[in-house]
C-alpha cells in the first residue's frame, strides 16, 4: 500500500539522493536522482563472504594475464578480424611492445567483477570490468541512503524490508578506492623523489552525464591531498609531453602521477575529425599510447582492457585449474577461481544449429562491447548466430544464463520520481578490487566495496544508467 506517509518518505529519499550526489547530470545546471530501491536486498552471509575473500584472486589473475604479451596477442588476434575496435586495441598493444620494448607505466588495476548468485550453483562471474569500472561511490552512497531511511522512516522501511533484522553489509567503496589510487599515486612520487603536490588525471567522455559518481571519488582523493584534473582524449591531444625520467607532463598542470580512464572503451571516445591529416581515431589512440610510454600509474592499461574482454574470459573459463596456475596462482587458488567461473562457449558455424535444438532461454549471446545493450537473449539468439559471417564468430561467445532466486518479498523501486513495486527482484553483485603491479593496493587484501544493481527477473537489460536496473545494497539474511 503506497499511502501518503510512504510517498513522503520516498520524496525525502529522493532529496537525500540529490543532496549526496546520487544523481545523473541532465543539463548544464540540472540533475536527476538515480533509480534506487527503497530497502536493501538480502544475501546469505556465507555466499557474500566467499565473494569478498575470493574475488581479489581475480585481480591477481587478470594482472598476470595483462602482462603476458604473447598470450594476449594469441587470444585477441582471432577477434580483431571481426571487431574493428578490438583490432585497434590490439594494434596499440603491439605498438607498446614493439621491438622488444615494454610500456613504462605502473599497472593500476581497478576492477569490478560482476556476479549473479545462481539459485543452484551459487555466485558465478558474469564479466570483468577493467576499464571505466565505475559506480563504486554510488554503491557506498546507496548503502548510506538505506541506513538513513531505516533510522528516519522506520515504519516505512520495515514494511518493505527484505530482511528486517538483517545486518547491513558495510560498503567502504569510496574510501578504499581512493586509498588504493593514493597508494599508486604516492609510489610514483617516491620514485621521482617529488615532494610537490600529487596530481591525478581522470580521462572522461565528452558531455558526460555520470559525473557525480566520478566527483565523489575525486572529493575523496582531494581530501587525501591529491589534486584532480579532468580531460577528454581530445583535450589531451597536444597537451602531454615528457619530463625528465620519462615522467608524464600535462601543460598547465605539471607532472601527472596517476591516469584513470573513465573513457576509452568505445570508438567515439577517440573521435577527432577536426584534427587535420589524421584518420578519425588514430590521433587520440596515439595519445593513449603516449601515456603508457611514461612512468605514470595507469588504469586501465590497454593490456588490462584486453585481459578483461569477454574473449579472454571465455578462454580462462575453459582452462582447468592446472592451466590457470600459469597466471600467478597456486593450485588451490586456481581451484577457487575456477569455482567462480560460469560456463562459456565459443561461437562457430555449428552454434546456430546446436542452440536451435536446445532452450535458448538457458544462454546469453555476448559480443566484446562494454556497458549495457551488448547482450542478446531468448528467441533473438539463433537468428543472430545465423546472420554472423565466419570472420565474426570469434568476436562472440555464448554464456550459460544464471538464475538468481528472486527476492522473497515485494520491492519498492523509485525511478524518475515515480514509485513502482516489483515482485521478482533479482540482483547483480559487483565486487571492487584494486591491485598495483599485481599486488593488493591496501591491507584489506584487495577488497574495496561492492555495487548492487537490481531489476525484475523479466528484464534483460539491468544497467542503472542504460537499462531498467536500480541501485541497491545488501543485508545478511536474518
Amino acid at each position: 500500500m503506497i499511502d501518503s506517509k510512504m510517498r513522503t518518505a520516498v520524496a525525502d529519499a529522493i532529496e537525500w539522493a540529490l543532496l549526496q550526489g546520487l544523481s545523473f547530470k541532465v543539463t548544464q545546471d540540472t540533475a536527476a536522482h538515480t533509480a534506487f530501491s527503497f530497502t536493501p536486498s538480502s544475501i546469505d552471509k556465507g555466499r557474500f563472504e566467499q565473494l569478498k575473500s575470493s574475488t581479489p584472486l581475480l585481480g591477481r589473475l587478470i594482472h598476470a594475464v595483462s602482462e603476458d604479451h604473447i598470450f594476449l596477442e594469441e587470444a585477441i588476434s582471432p577477434v580483431a578480424s571481426g571487431d574493428a575496435f578490438f583490432d585497434a586495441l590490439l594494434k596499440m598493444h603491439t605498438q607498446l611492445y614493439s621491438k622488444g620494448s615494454k610500456p613504462k607505466r605502473l599497472p593500476l588495476l581497478i576492477m569490478r567483477s560482476d556476479f549473479m548468485d545462481d539459485a543452484e550453483s551459487g555466485p558465478k562471474l558474469i564479466e570483468f570490468n577493467g576499464i571505466a569500472a565505475g559506480m563504486g561511490p554510488f554503491g557506498q552512497k546507496i548503502s548510506q541512503l538505506h541506513s538513513y531511511l531505516k533510522n528516519q522512516w522506520p515504519k516505512a522501511y520495515s514494511s518493505w524490508s527484505a530482511a528486517e533484522n538483517g545486518e547491513p553489509i558495510d560498503n567502504p567503496a569510496i574510501t578504499r578506492l581512493a586509498k588504493g589510487i593514493a597508494q599508486a599515486t604516492m609510489q610514483i612520487k617516491r620514485e621521482f623523489n617529488d615532494e610537490g603536490p600529487a596530481s591525478f588525471l581522470m580521462i572522461v567522455q565528452a558531455n558526460e552525464d555520470n559525473v557525480f559518481d566520478q566527483h565523489l571519488l575525486e572529493q575523496a582523493l582531494q581530501s587525501l591531498g591529491i589534486r584532480t584534473v579532468r580531460r577528454t582524449f581530445r583535450e589531451l591531444h597536444g597537451q602531454l609531453s615528457s619530463a625528465p625520467g620519462e615522467r608524464l607532463f600535462l601543460d598547465g598542470i605539471g607532472p601527472i602521477d596517476t591516469v584513470y580512464l573513465r573513457a576509452g572503451y568505445e570508438y567515439c571516445d577517440y573521435a577527432a575529425n577536426d584534427i587535420v591529416g589524421q584518420v578519425c581515431c588514430e590521433a587520440l589512440m596515439q595519445t593513449r599510447v603516449f601515456i603508457e610510454q611514461h612512468r605514470v600509474a595507469v588504469n586501465a592499461t590497454v593490456s588490462q582492457q584486453l585481459a578483461t574482454s569477454k574473449r579472454v574470459q571465455m578462454l580462462l573459463t575453459a582452462m582447468d585449474p592446472e592451466a590457470l596456475t600459469q597466471f600467478d596462482l597456486n593450485l588451490n587458488e586456481a581451484k577457487t577461481v575456477k569455482q567462480l567461473m560460469g560456463e562459456m562457449l565459443a561461437v562457430d558455424q555449428n552454434s546456430a544449429a546446436w542452440l536451435a535444438e536446445r532452450s535458448s532461454e538457458d544462454w546469453v549471446l555476448k559480443n566484446q562491447g562494454e556497458g549495457g545493450g551488448h547482450c542478446i537473449f531468448d528467441e533473438d539468439i539463433v537468428p543472430k548466430l545465423r546472420s554472423l559471417q565466419p570472420h565474426e564468430y570469434q568476436a562472440w561467445s555464448l554464456m550459460r544464463r544464471l538464475h538468481p532466486r528472486p527476492r522473497a518479498t515485494p520491492a519498492l523501486l523509485v525511478r524518475k520520481g515515480e514509485i513502482s513495486v516489483v515482485n521478482d527482484l533479482i540482483s547483480e553483485i559487483g565486487i571492487f578490487t584494486v591491485h598495483i603491479q599485481g599486488q593488493p593496493a591496501t591491507e584489506e587484501a584487495g577488497y574495496c566495496g561492492y555495487l548492487i544493481r537490481s531489476k525484475s527477473a523479466g528484464t534483460t537489460e539491468g544497467g542503472v544508467h542504460s537499462g531498467m536496473g536500480v541501485l541497491d545494497s545488501l543485508v545478511y539474511k536474518a
